[in-house]
């Protein structure tokens, strides 16, 4: 605590500083343990903080397995990933299949016959209307190109978006491209807009029938659907994104061959599925350290450590029942039956070889166990977030913690008001005795002189 400067006779032989620095070091005691209370939760908050995140990464960790995208235990390659590209999910029957990619899905694109020689200062249109599809576009008044660009995307419905693009130096179109592919989504485009200072602003029309897109002549691009042959069977799609044609098999095509036969393989591979459980020991296993460095702390008497607090006993424990508990519905119930086992030291590991055995085995009732309904991951990643989560255990324990240490400021700012006015108190104490101790031996020296003068007479 700062202290006021006390100034003292100094002919006393009595260092009141001294004496009122000792007087105050003993009344702060309690305002001293009460700032290394209120310091040890502020390093309790940060300590869950860390909790949270390395259950956070626990969490990610599992959803990857608890997720049917994390639980292939095989993979597909394509013989020209250029131009198709292969994934695979779930459970999929390893096997060969040929596809030729005969045609892409595209998106229709229009572009206007007019032009303007810039963007957005000279007006093409006095006003009027463009109907796109079923959905009318009004505009109101002169409008530039850049202005009409802008009124058709802030029109639903229209399933365009427009751009103005520059096609010369001195030429400036207007470019409508359907919002998805495929020809479902091809749109026509009926303009009512009154003339500008150059005339009518047009759109292509080949057959001239007052509607434009409505012949591959009118389009710089004609909407198509994706056309494919697997193993001799035809396949259309409005995307190029095929998800549904192999179960388990999502094929995606780049570029169009009819002529070329691209091969696709799905085989067993084991190892995403591994690598994937991998990542889940080496979470948890960085959490178990964490709680054994907090446990170890608290026994040698670190108040700033939460390794008492029953809440981490808790978390440990549930999440250790969680994974040692049974778990999916095939003939696979425990994770040690697959490779995922605990160590007497309390942390994990994965015996790849005993997995990848099981998946040649029981390749569905690993995948039950696993991430199923009643899989163990599914199980964590719940039960992490009753933890984790915004509003979950850990986060009402430091809102708790965060309350007390607001208390802890209010009573600290009291005590330090009630020292502040003790040790001024003491310090008027101290100046009065110092004056009286000297008004007192300034007496004791005129009375020893009165006597030594009044002894020579």
């Amino acid at each position: 605590m700062a202290s006021a400067a006390v100034t003292f006779s100094g002919f006393n032989n009595v260092d009141f500083n001294m004496v009122l620095n000792s007087l105050m070091q003993v009344a702060s005691q309690p305002l001293t343990s009460l700032q290394k209370q209120q310091s040890d939760l502020q390093s309790q908050i940060t300590t869950y903080g860390t909790l949270t995140s390395r259950l956070q990464a626990l969490q990610t960790a599992s959803k990857d397995l608890s997720s049917s995208s994390g639980l292939s235990a095989v993979s597909g390659t394509s013989s020209n990933p250029a131009a198709l590209g292969v994934a695979t999910s779930g459970s999929i029957t390893p096997g060969h299949y040929d596809v030729v990619v005969n045609e892409l899905a595209r998106a229709q694109v229009m572009v206007s016959a007019s032009f303007s020689s810039d963007a957005d200062t000279t007006v093409v249109s006095h006003g009027g209307s463009l109907q796109i599809g079923s959905a009318t576009v009004t505009v109101a008044g002169d409008v530039t190109l850049q202005g009409l660009a802008d009124a058709i995307n802030a029109t639903d419905g229209t399933g365009v978006q427009a751009a103005v693009v520059r096609t010369s130096p001195t030429s400036y179109r207007l470019a409508l491209t359907s919002k998805l592919t495929g020809a479902a989504e091809a749109f026509t485009v009926q303009s009512s807009l009154a003339d500008g200072p150059g005339g009518a602003f047009l759109f292509p029309d080949a057959d001239d029938n007052g509607i434009a897109g409505d012949s591959a002549a009118d389009n710089a691009i004609a909407a198509s659907d994706a056309s494919l042959s697997v193993n001799n069977i035809p396949v259309t799609s409005s995307s190029n994104t095929l998800a549904d044609v192999i179960p388990g098999l999502t094929l995606t095509a780049y570029a169009k061959d009819p002529a070329a036969t691209i091969g696709v393989e799905v085989a067993s591979d084991p190892s995403a599925l591994s690598s994937k459980l991998q990542k889940f020991v080496t979470a948890y296993n960085d959490l178990a350290k964490f709680v054994g460095d907090q446990r170890a702390a608290a026994a040698n008497g670190d108040s700033k450590s939460i390794g008492r607090n029953p809440l981490l006993r808790q978390v440990s424990s549930a999440l250790r029942s969680a994974l040692l508990g049974a778990h999916g519905t095939g003939e696979f119930s425990r994770l040690s039956q697959v490779g995922v086992t605990f160590t007497h030291s309390g942390t994990m590991e994965l015996d790849e070889a005993m997995l990848t055995s099981a998946l040649a085995s029981k390749p569905d009732d690993v995948r039950a166990l696993i991430g199923g309904l009643d899989g163990a991951f599914t199980a964590v990643t719940g039960l992490v977030s009753t933890y984790a989560q915004a509003n979950g255990l850990i986060s009402t324990t430091k809102e708790h913690l965060t309350a007390q240490i607001r208390t802890m400021s209010d009573q600290i700012t009291q005590l330090q008001g009630r020292l502040a006015l003790q040790r001024e108190a003491l310090q008027k104490e101290f100046i009065e005795a110092d004056i009286a101790m000297s008004r007192l031996k300034n007496q004791s020296s005129s009375l020893a002189s009165f006597g030594s003068n009044f002894g020579s007479l």
